[in-house]
């Protein structure tokens, strides 16, 4: 087997044409990733951190090519071979390829076809990829519901039947199917009360343990993400402002809109001090952002130079990187 990342991103970028008027004439295009690269290995999971509109799920449907991709790599290694570009595949290649990836979206009442059995959602999959029918089929579907932990008769109801969290977990199976190696988390837990958040939680972890699966977990919460992931990017307009181990970013964030996150979450201890966040300025339009910086004119820290230059990558401490002018002052 070879040795390397089982997922590698060069320069992603995912844009959209934002058009008006009865002749849909383009008023401009909203870069919602931009130049995003990054790695993951077996068994790990890395986080994509950032605020609404941030640009992290787009990032997610760009690999698994639901949205347009504009640019970019994206390398995987399928059954350990050397890496192939998904975005140069056609046919039956790319099949085989897609199989490897896999895709679990942030709402479970959306994400499942109310108008099919249990059975047949996380049956698809088999019949369509792998050719499973009648009894093959029911055992393999049955054997998937009961390792995330639903009953032998979930297979005959219907959506609605069941829970935001079992239909989460509905929707696990369904990306287990085909035993992918990697599994895009897009907010999987986001709309789910905090018990069943850990519940859910605690069976990725078994799952990732298990099948030593990679998983880029998209999220905006920073008490999820110091859970689950080794290591974390912060995206914000569209890029990755900061990167390094979870517990270095998280701990001695170096960009303000990764302090600003981490100051921003529920503080658990008794008399923790209060937030201090970004200022209540307006966020700048994903159509106009400001020259050099785009966080400039909601960042405390800005100086002269922000609105000069787009700010350089600086190495803070060993593999914790930061995009900012004034990173490691």
């Amino acid at each position: 087997m070879s040795a390397g990342p089982l997922l590698e991103v060069r320069d992603l970028a995912v844009h959209f044409a934002v058009r008006r008027g009865l002749l849909g004439r383009e008023r401009g295009v909203i870069r919602a990733v931009d130049g995003v690269s990054f790695s993951v290995a077996a068994g790990e999971t890395l986080a994509l951190l950032g605020e609404s509109g941030s640009g992290k799920t787009s990032v997610a449907r760009g690999l698994s090519r639901l949205a347009r991709v504009r640019a970019g790599r994206v390398l995987v290694r399928v059954h350990g071979g050397e890496p192939v570009d998904l975005f140069a595949l056609r046919g039956a290649e790319l099949r085989a390829a897609r199989r490897e990836l896999a895709l679990v979206f942030q709402d479970p009442y959306e994400s499942l076809n109310p108008r099919h059995p249990v059975r047949e959602i996380v049956g698809e999959p088999l019949r369509v990829h792998r050719g499973l029918s009648g009894t093959p089929l029911a055992a393999r579907t049955a054997e998937l519901l009961g390792r995330v932990g639903l009953p032998a008769d979930a297979a005959t109801r219907f959506p609605h039947e069941f829970s935001g969290g079992q239909r989460q977990r509905i929707a696990i199976a369904r990306a287990l199917a085909l035993e992918p190696s990697f599994v895009a988390l897009d907010e999987p837990v986001s709309l789910l009360d905090v018990s069943v958040q850990a519940q859910v939680l605690g069976l990725l972890r078994e799952l990732q343990r298990e099948r030593s699966l990679a998983y880029l977990f998209v999220s905006h919460d920073v008490s999820v993400v110091g859970a689950m992931a080794e290591r974390v990017a912060v995206m914000s307009h569209g890029r990755i402002v900061e990167r390094g181990a979870t517990e270095d970013v998280l701990g001695a964030p170096a960009h303000p809109v990764t302090r600003a996150l981490v100051e921003a979450a529920p503080a658990l201890a008794p008399g923790a001090r209060a937030p201090r966040v970004l200022p209540a300025a307006p966020r700048p339009s994903p159509l106009a952002l400001p020259s050099g910086c785009p966080h400039r004119t909601r960042c405390p820290l800005a100086v002269a130079v922000c609105a000069e230059r787009v700010p350089p990558v600086v190495e803070v401490a060993p593999g914790h990187l930061a995009e900012c002018h004034r990173a490691g002052e």
